[in-house]
């Protein structure tokens, strides 16, 4: 069985990015999967719980984090997505803002790029994803890791979400990637307030209509703030709720942490929506 293609992918009824971050510092399980025996154990967990695209990263991206350079970040992931390759079926994104890291992750068998920055970090990236006519996943976001959350602001969040996110966009596209290729995500978290998170969510229609959307609120801030639960590991119930809320106005792509449980909430939602009982 070969590496699903993007078409398959977006044409089931929901499908899932499992999240693999191989780093001491993410803000949820930074350090659980930071040698590359323990990246590959969870991928291939996440995988068997049905994650459809395994979403492997070096440098986290919570708010605050310091760069990483490309050296230390292809040192951490490299090994695991050689081996994930190797030896899983699955779609592998290389979650990056550097399209040097992102061209020795495709070299190792990563299929897809996952740019936080969508292309505002690297120009290079645009031409690198038109090169390998891969898919890539183009996140709204303003700032870097370190400097987003002083104090953004929005006059309208959702029409500057959709304008700004439409921009990069039409630059890849203008680079000579295929539009099927592309996959928006709102940037849950980024260089947003709570408020703004949600109202994001509360009308992810409006800015469905750039195409494929991923969302990705998995154990996120915002969720401990409407919830009360400080610590990341108590947001599952808060997290699945966004998600449920999500597919049920029209997303079909999440990145999460929580596979399985994703998962189950996603076929349980399926059923419901379409009045039949799924092909699991």
């Amino acid at each position: 069985m070969g590496t699903p293609s993007i078409a398959h992918i977006l044409a089931k009824p929901f499908a899932i990015m499992g999240i693999v971050n191989v780093t001491p510092d993410s803000f949820y399980d930074g350090g659980e999967h930071a040698s590359p025996e323990a990246a590959f154990a969870h991928a291939k967990k996440l995988f068997s719980a049905g994650a459809d695209v395994l979403d492997i990263g070096g440098e986290s991206s919570r708010p605050g984090a310091e760069p990483l350079s490309a050296e230390d970040e292809c040192r951490r992931i490299l090994p695991v997505i050689e081996r994930a390759a190797r030896e899983l079926p699955a779609a592998i994104s290389v979650d990056t803002v550097k399209s040097e890291v992102a061209r020795r992750a495709l070299d190792a068998g990563a299929s897809w790029i996952n740019d936080i920055s969508a292309g505002r970090h690297d120009a290079g990236m645009a031409a690198l994803a038109a090169q390998r006519q891969c898919p890539v996943v183009l996140m709204h976001s303003r700032g870097t890791p370190l400097t987003m959350q002083h104090n953004p602001r929005y006059a309208d969040v959702i029409a500057e979400v959709r304008a700004e996110l439409s921009e990069r966009i039409d630059a890849f596209v203008s680079a000579g990637v295929a539009r099927e290729m592309i996959v928006a995500d709102p940037g849950i978290g980024f260089a947003k307030r709570p408020i703004d998170n949600i109202e994001i969510l509360r009308r992810i229609g409006e800015i469905a209509v750039l195409g494929p959307l991923l969302v990705g609120t998995s154990r996120k801030s915002f969720i401990g703030q409407i919830t009360g639960r400080t610590a990341p590991a108590h947001r599952l119930a808060g997290s699945l709720g966004s998600v449920a809320w999500a597919f049920a106005l029209g997303v079909r792509f999440f990145r999460v942490h929580d596979v399985a449980e994703t998962r189950d909430l996603l076929l349980v939602m399926q059923a419901l929506r379409t009045g039949t009982m799924p092909d699991v």
